[in-house]
């Protein structure tokens, strides 16, 4: 069977087709893929018996079948809707990026007169723009679609044309079964083709290869994506599940959920992951495991910084919000990471007090967002202070699940000695594990890391080899945050008995007498 027959329709393209048949005279189309729409359109055309016009500032109405022709008489915007007027066949014509002239009130004049006209014809006119900006006389007039991303079935389509043609010079290993091929299709969800076909390419130029470690260089290829949008951040990591201590009910839950965005998950009934919230105690490993979600799953990281959405010109703020939204969907799949979220949610309910209802819009805007969002975006958010997070976020249906990331028990102490002891060149099993877990009773792993990092800077002063009794020396020279902060870590635990799923399995070992924090 023709590959082009096996792609579905995507609904985008179904709706124009449809205003085409319709005879729709004025069809808007928002997207940034010149080359593909024009592939799309052409096969509209031939199928309809009608012929495919394009017209541009710089060559004026041509044939789509004449790209090197230039029109000098039909280069003006005016002089081209004139030219459309006086053609009697059947056929679309394309105009790019014509939204710039719909504000000149002759231009949008002549389009509405225009509108009457082409009614009664078998013409349809189609700006071609990666931008929707319609004026306020044509908003009755027009027709809008908004194009999708390329789905998986084009992206392979294009993969297999890559490797057929770069597999005949013999100069490129190939080493890709379908499986491999999905993972990279997967990695280039969110690219046009023309970002994904440059991916690929890049892939393949820096090794003469094609292969699975190739999936981070395509994954790459979408941090430009995300420097544009100027709100949201790529975020680089290196971390893996193995480098979170403790946290065992958190990870497994995240493991379950890694074969989830794959289509036999689909056709199994699974629904895509919506997000989870952390809330728990400073410095316990919330950022760390959003990291090492990313790096399991093999999705960009995108940081969401709410602050730079209150930030720019006023009245700016509702517009940010859903630009940083579309730029995630945009490049999805991926991980959005909104760190210590009720820092920037804490304003909400005394909005309407104190920015007119700016930040309640913005809110309402994400959490619609959240509850409906319909494309493979895993949202991550970590809090500290539940007693500024909005009741409405923590509703069922926002996240999938509310985790409660509290202080390590002994064993996770051990482990995330032992991780850190490894991160520093050493050997865990050269220091005495048990001693220092003990010793360190109440302290969170950031704590944990820093005592690590003291000894290593006691012993080198020395000149000297770090050992236990080094770690143990810092361990008690420090007052963790637990003491420091008892109240708000209770009222934290009490919180969470019956609100929130505990990060980390119960167990029936206790805290041997080192340092014992009464919380």
């Amino acid at each position: 069977m023709d590959k082009e027959k096996e792609t579905p329709k995507l609904q985008c393209e179904s709706d124009l087709d449809i205003f085409i048949r319709a005879r729709y005279p004025l069809i808007y189309v928002v997207s940034y893929e010149e080359q593909r729409i024009l592939k799309i359109l052409s096969r509209m055309a031939s199928g309809r018996d009608k012929q495919l016009f394009i017209w541009s500032i710089t060559s004026g109405i041509r044939r789509a079948d004449e790209p090197a022709k230039v029109d000098e008489a039909t280069r003006d915007p005016l002089a081209a809707l004139n030219h459309i007027e006086r053609q009697t066949y059947p056929a679309i014509f394309v105009l790019h990026d014509f939204h710039s002239y719909l504000n000149d009130q002759t231009v949008a004049r002549k389009l509405r007169e225009l509108m009457s006209n082409l009614k009664n014809t078998y013409e349809t006119i189609i700006i071609l723009s990666p931008t929707l900006n319609i004026p306020l006389e044509l908003e009755k007039d027009v027709a809008v679609v908004e194009f999708d991303l390329p789905v998986k079935e084009d992206l392979l389509k294009l993969l297999d044309e890559i490797i057929e043609v770069v597999g005949k010079t013999g100069e490129v290993t190939i080493n890709v079964n379908d499986e491999v091929k999905g993972q990279l299709v997967k990695a280039a969800l969110g690219l046009t083709l023309n970002e994904a076909e440059n991916a690929f390419a890049k892939a393949i130029v820096v090794d003469k290869t094609l292969d699975a470690s190739d999936i981070e260089k395509i994954l790459s290829e979408k941090e430009q994506v995300i420097k544009k949008s100027q709100i949201l951040e790529y975020y680089h990591t290196d971390e893996k599940m193995t480098d979170v201590g403790g946290l065992e009910t958190l990870k497994g839950w995240v493991m379950k959920r890694s074969v989830a965005f794959d289509d036999k998950a689909k056709a199994f009934g699974l629904p895509e992951p919506k997000g989870v919230l952390l809330i728990g105690v400073q410095g316990c490993g919330k950022s760390l495991t959003c990291k090492a979600i990313a790096s399991l799953w093999k999705m960009p990281l995108l940081r969401f910084d709410v602050g730079r959405v209150f930030s720019g010109i006023v009245g700016s703020s509702e517009d940010n919000m859903r630009r940083a939204i579309r730029t995630a969907e945009s490049v999805a799949p991926s991980i959005l990471w909104i760190d210590e979220i009720e820092k920037s949610l804490s304003g909400v309910q005394s909005s309407s007090f104190s920015d007119s209802g700016t930040s309640a819009r913005v809110f309402s805007t994400f959490l619609t967002w959240l509850q409906e969002k319909k494309k493979p975006v895993f949202v991550v958010a970590t809090a500290n202070n539940i007693q500024l997070l909005p009741p409405e976020l923590l509703r069922k249906g926002r996240f999938d699940e509310i985790f409660f990331v509290d202080l390590p028990k002994l064993e996770e102490r051990k482990q995330i000695f032992a991780i850190h002891i490894s991160k520093r060149k050493r050997q865990p099993e050269n220091f005495d594990l048990d001693r220092v877990a003990q010793e360190s009773d109440g302290f969170s792993g950031a704590e944990i890391e820093q005592v690590v990092i003291s000894a290593l800077f006691d012993a080198f002063v020395r000149g000297k080899e770090v050992t236990t009794d080094d770690i143990v020396s810092n361990i008690r020279a420090t007052v963790p945050l637990s003491q420091t902060m008892r109240e708000e870590i209770s009222n934290l635990r009490g919180w969470a008995t019956t609100r929130a799923r505990q990060a980390s399995p119960s167990s029936s070992k206790k805290d041997s007498p080192g340092r014992k924090i009464e919380l």
